[in-house]
């Protein structure tokens, strides 16, 4: 529970944490016992604001416990539509998905990770974990890094603080590989995850921008290691790149 909600925001602020809690991907909470112990908040009060929460529609509450309800479902849809990029980049991933019969992303920087936007799954090769809606590190993916290409000076600590925290996990040599690396796609304008954020699992990506030059999103083309080889991940640094300047061309950007 957050404590800085300002004056009479606090019942607000409340409901809130409860959707965050029960939101909370594969461990999300389900009964009261957890849900109280995730908020902080008293039985009672936890009790009312789900309640409330599954009359309006924002929860629902089934054999299986509490999960997120129609409401959200409603309202998550509205604000990807009303936003233009999943709008305009729609009629490009399905050209990508259907020439390369890889798995396509549009994703977004939300703080300090990835948000992924639209999904267009592979023809062949095993099914990623991604799915709309979903969050990965920005550092340990293809889109994430595409999306960091004109943030260097947060690259170092984006990095370390993505890194699992294990004794001897983190060395000179990892983060200093990492720096080189992002420097070697801030050059080329395509970034490549080599299975960094999930085994067996390769991607191409590229940046997508805005009328006024910012990164806006990214795009990627994503496959298991043996539709992945490195000859092929050059070969579709072309082929992303332009993906993703047509997308940009629609949201009004001009190359220089």
């Amino acid at each position: 529970m957050p404590d800085t909600a300002p004056p009479g925001t606090q019942t607000l602020a409340r409901g809130l944490a409860v959707i965050r809690a029960v939101a909370g991907g594969a461990g999300g909470a389900t009964d009261l016992r957890t849900l109280v112990e995730r908020t902080g908040l008293g039985r009672s009060t936890a009790h009312r604001l789900v309640q409330l929460l599954v009359s309006e529609g924002y929860l629902r509450s089934g054999r299986d416990g509490y999960a997120l309800g129609p409401t959200l479902i409603e309202l998550g849809f509205q604000a990807l539509h009303g936003s233009p990029l999943p709008v305009v980049a729609r009629p490009v991933l399905e050209e990508l998905a259907e020439q390369l019969r890889d798995t396509v992303h549009l994703a977004v920087r939300d703080g300090d990770s990835v948000l992924y936007l639209d999904k267009l799954p592979g023809s062949r090769g095993a099914e990623m974990r991604s799915r709309i809606g979903h969050r990965m590190p920005l550092t340990r993916t293809g889109v994430g890094m595409a999306l960091l290409l004109d943030s260097a000076p947060e690259w170092r600590d984006l990095y370390l603080a993505e890194t699992p925290v294990e004794p001897g996990r983190v060395h000179p040599e990892d983060l200093d590989a990492f720096l080189a690396r992002m420097r070697e796609y801030a050059e080329s304008g395509v970034a490549m995850d080599l299975e960094d954020n999930e085994p067996g699992i390769r991607c191409v990506a590229a940046p997508i921008r805005d009328a006024t030059g910012a990164i806006a999103g990214a795009v990627s083309v994503s496959a298991t290691r043996p539709y992945m080889p490195a000859a092929r991940m050059r070969g579709l640094n072309r082929v992303v790149g332009r993906a993703a300047r047509q997308v940009s061309a629609g949201l009004g950007h001009r190359e220089p």
